[in-house]
């Protein structure tokens, strides 16, 4: 008798993000500009079908005279099949997964343009034993991971249960917070801080939210507002109490919308504004809120550091392709899909070990 690996044992990792056309034109960004109405806007806005496919168009044109008078290039497509590689390769080394006999496939998708999410989870629920959805954002919401979310419900129905787990709340973990001080840290130009100049300040930049809708009201949906500062207040007294620091002072800045009511009135620009006001001479800004750069970091809030009048910047991009980073996700993944994996045991009612040492001649 041999041991073998349970035949079948397949196990799909999704990487999904909203995602940004590569190649700019009008057309490309029409059909993604009108997703992301229908999708996102309308959780916040009641809209009738002809005003989403007009609000999104308007989106498309506006965006693409922006970025193509400015000379912008979204690299978030081309981050994200970096990470997508990177965390495999991780798995791939993955002595666990090996010696439970599970077989991993990562992918990654999108949610506004090809592949989409929900085109590769249809491809899962046909071939795989289980999905690890993994929203490649930090602090989750209805407009982030509760996307994820009902994209698997949609895929997946009743059967969602014991075979897809939407991973959330990472920016709860605390080899985060030292992979994010460790690569603040190791970028800051020695430039900005001068000697016998006053101490930078630094902003961090995240995605704003809804406080209150049109009405004044509570949002209907989970906006994330609270875990939103609260991953702020963590981040901040870290790298004030970190003997490598040398900020003076931490603030939160906030992307925010315009539509659906009033939003978090932290801003990039109010930081910016108070930071000039207080004869601040240099200030780095570093997007915690995202793991990515793309149009709102690297473009839009990396020109409101360049326009606002501070003498010394400098922008920190995203964690990007950090190698602790994958190192870090992938192990979260792994247990995911260790999870996953005995859940289905259990549910065929033979035990873990059992199903995972089973024998043939």
């Amino acid at each position: 008798m041999v041991a073998l690996a349970v035949k079948g044992k397949r196990y799909g990792v999704v990487l999904v993000t909203y995602g940004e056309v590569e190649r700019l034109s009008v057309m490309t960004l029409i059909p993604s500009s009108r997703k992301i109405v229908r999708t996102v806007t309308r959780q916040i806005v009641t809209l009738p079908g002809w005003f989403i496919r007009a609000l999104g168009d308007y989106r498309a044109v506006k965006h693409y005279l922006d970025w193509k008078v400015n000379r912008y290039r979204s690299r978030l497509v081309a981050i994200n099949h970096g990470q997508k590689e990177g965390v495999a390769s991780e798995l791939a080394r993955s002595a666990k997964l090996e010696a439970a006999g599970i077989s991993v496939m990562v992918e990654e998708a999108y949610y506004f343009v090809p592949p989409y999410l929900e085109s590769v989870l249809e491809k899962h629920r046909l071939s795989a034993n289980g999905v690890v959805v993994v929203p490649m954002i930090p602090v989750e919401s209805a407009f982030s991971c509760g996307v994820a979310c009902q994209m698997s419900i949609d895929a997946f129905g009743e059967a969602l249960f014991g075979k897809v787990q939407v991973m959330h709340g990472l920016w709860k973990h605390e080899e985060l917070y030292r992979i994010y001080l460790d690569h603040l840290f190791r970028s800051l130009e020695p430039g900005m801080s001068p000697a016998g100049a006053a101490k930078p300040a630094l902003v961090l930049v995240i995605h704003g939210t809804i406080v209150r809708d049109r009405k004044g009201n509570a949002p209907s949906v989970f906006t994330g507002l609270e875990e939103t500062y609260a991953f702020f207040r963590i981040m901040r007294e870290r790298i004030l109490a970190d003997p490598r620091n040398v900020f003076g002072e931490v603030k939160l800045g906030c992307l925010n919308h315009s539509a659906g009511g009033e939003w978090t009135p932290d801003t990039v620009e109010k930081a910016l504004e108070e930071l000039r006001g207080q004869g601040i001479g240099s200030v780095a800004m570093f997007p915690f809120g995202y793991f990515a750069d793309n149009s709102e970091t690297d473009y839009e809030a990396k020109r409101l550091l360049d326009d606002s009048g501070i003498d010394r910047t400098q922008y920190i991009p995203c964690i990007n392709e950090s190698p602790d980073f994958f190192r870090w996700l992938a192990r979260l993944i792994e247990k995911e899909i260790v999870k996953l994996d005995r859940q289905r045991a259990c549910c065929s009612g033979e035990s873990y070990e059992e199903r995972s040492n089973r024998t043939v001649s």
